[in-house]
């Protein structure tokens, strides 16, 4: 008798332990095999992401705060760990910010490849970082086009650009450096102060650091709509 009422805690415990998951161990977003580094500086560290229809990614750290622009039409669960699945559906050109910290996967629900650019802020610290400008969210109607000031968040400013072809953006000062993400080609021409006219082009998906301290307008020549996202840094 002795030997069957140890028994039972024994099967109790085993139970127990067969029905306790695991998290799934994760890996660090640079040994993630669908985030492609791009760029990489003291503010920024910019990654394409590119999921085939119906995979899933590795579970992966996000580490740091950071933007991220879709390309294309896209539906996504995302897994975040320690919290039920969640469903989404994203459309071109939308672009989000979502606070640092936390592992998680994408499985690609639809038959195109998800593709996004994410760009993680390097500098974390926030006590350390001053807004330079008031958030001033809005539409700014341009001539030829429109400029949609989204959001500011750790100090960036995130604005979505759109030009007809010939539209501009009239001169403006960048205090601060900026990186620009094409959602489409772009064929434009930087009239920049003191210097001569620069020629930008870049393929949707493609990137593109400016230093601080440019003032310029911006003028798509090419024969499409342009839109582009910028995050402005202080």
């Amino acid at each position: 008798m002795r030997q069957r009422r140890l028994f039972f805690p024994l099967l109790t415990f085993a139970v127990l332990a067969a029905g306790q998951v695991s998290p799934p161990p994760t890996i660090e977003i640079t040994a993630e095999p669908n985030h492609h580094l791009m760029l990489e500086n003291q503010f920024v560290r910019v990654f394409k992401v590119v999921l085939a229809p119906h995979a899933a990614m590795i579970v992966h750290n996000h580490r740091h705060d950071y933007f991220f622009t879709v390309l294309g039409e896209s539906h996504i669960e995302n897994d975040v760990v320690g919290k039920p699945p969640a469903l989404r559906t994203f459309h071109d050109g939308e672009t989000f910010f979502v606070p640092g910290d936390f592992a998680h996967t994408a499985k690609n629900l639809s038959d195109q490849t998800f593709q996004v650019v994410a760009v993680e802020l390097m500098q974390n610290d926030k006590a350390q970082i001053e807004q330079k400008w008031d958030e001033d969210r809005g539409l700014h109607i341009l001539n030829g086009g429109t400029r949609d000031i989204l959001f500011v968040k750790d100090g960036v400013r995130a604005s979505d650009l759109e030009l007809q072809p010939g539209g501009v953006v009239p001169k403006h000062h960048h205090a601060g450096p900026h990186l620009v993400v094409a959602v489409t080609d772009l064929d434009l021409r930087s009239d920049l102060e003191g210097q001569a006219p620069a020629h930008v082009q870049l393929k949707a998906g493609e990137v593109a650091w400016a230093k601080a301290g440019s003032t310029h307008a911006l003028t798509n020549i090419g024969k499409q709509n342009a839109k582009l996202i910028t995050l402005e840094f202080p």
